[in-house]
C-alpha cells in the first residue's frame, strides 16, 4: 500500500516538469481520485485537482472534455483495475471453494492497496444514487459466476447467488469505507497497519466460508 501510495504522490510531486501526455493524464486521475474520494463528485473542484498536480483547468478539460467525464474515467478506473489479475488468475479453472477464496484474498489486497475505491463507491451511492456506477463495469458478475458454480457442484449451500454477492463484497470492504467510524474500536491500533490488514483478511474470508458451506 504504501509503495502505491508513494508512486502517486511522486507523480503528483512531478506534475509541473513532466508533460508527457499519458503521465499527465495519469497525474490527473490521480489528483481526481483523491478529491472525489474526500468529496464525492458533487462537491470536488476541478480548481483542486488541477492545483494538485500542476495544470490548467483548461488543460483537464482538453483531456477529460467535462468535471463528469473526469468522474467517469476514475470511476471506471477505481472498478476495473482488478480485473486484469483476476483474469490471470483463470478462477473459472479452479474448484468453487478455491475459486472464492482466491478472489476474496485479492479483492482484499486490492482494497488494501486501493483505500479511496470504496470510499468513491459509497460516495456515488449517496449523492449520485449509483447514476454512474450502472454504466461502469464490476466484480459482481464474476463473483455471482463462481458461487452459482458452486452450488451447482454442491459445495456450496442453497443461497441467492446476488444477495450473497453483495453481502461478500460489503464484508471485504466496509472496513475501508467505514475507517474513521470503525478505528474507534481500536484505539491504539493503526487500522491500515500489516498486522490489521492481516487480521481483517483473515477474518473476513473466514466469515464468508463458513457462511457458503455446505454443511
Amino acid at each position: 500500500m504504501a509503495g502505491i501510495r508513494s508512486a502517486k504522490l511522486k507523480r503528483l510531486n512531478n506534475a509541473p516538469q513532466c508533460r508527457d501526455p499519458e503521465i499527465t493524464r495519469s497525474q490527473i486521475l490521480d489528483a481526481a481520485e483523491e478529491e472525489f474520494a474526500r468529496h464525492g463528485f458533487k462537491a470536488s473542484r476541478t480548481e483542486a485537482i488541477a492545483a494538485r498536480t500542476g495544470v490548467t483547468k483548461a488543460m483537464i478539460y482538453y483531456y477529460f472534455q467535462s468535471k463528469e467525464g473526469l468522474y467517469r474515467v476514475v470511476l471506471e478506473r477505481c472498478a476495473t483495475t482488478i480485473l486484469p489479475t483476476l483474469e490471470q488468475m483463470n478462477l473459472e479453472q479452479l474448484p468453487p471453494q478455491q475459486a472464492l477464496e482466491q478472489f476474496v484474498r485479492q479483492l482484499l489486497l486490492h482494497t488494501s492497496n486501493n483505500p479511496n475505491l470504496p470510499r468513491i463507491m459509497f460516495l456515488e451511492a449517496i449523492q449520485n444514487k449509483g447514476k454512474y456506477y450502472r454504466d461502469t463495469a464490476n466484480l459482481f458478475s464474476k463473483l455471482i459466476a463462481i458461487l452459482e458454480r458452486g452450488i451447482a457442484a454442491g459445495s456450496f449451500r442453497p443461497l441467492d447467488s446476488r444477495h450473497t454477492a453483495v453481502n461478500i463484497l460489503g464484508t471485504c470492504v466496509f472496513y475501508f469505507g467505514a475507517l474513521d467510524n470503525i478505528k474507534h474500536l481500536w484505539p491504539s491500533k493503526q487500522m491500515l497497519s500489516q498486522e490489521m490488514l492481516e487480521q481483517h483478511s483473515q477474518e473476513a474470508l473466514n466469515f464468508i466460508l463458513a457462511g457458503v458451506r455446505a454443511q
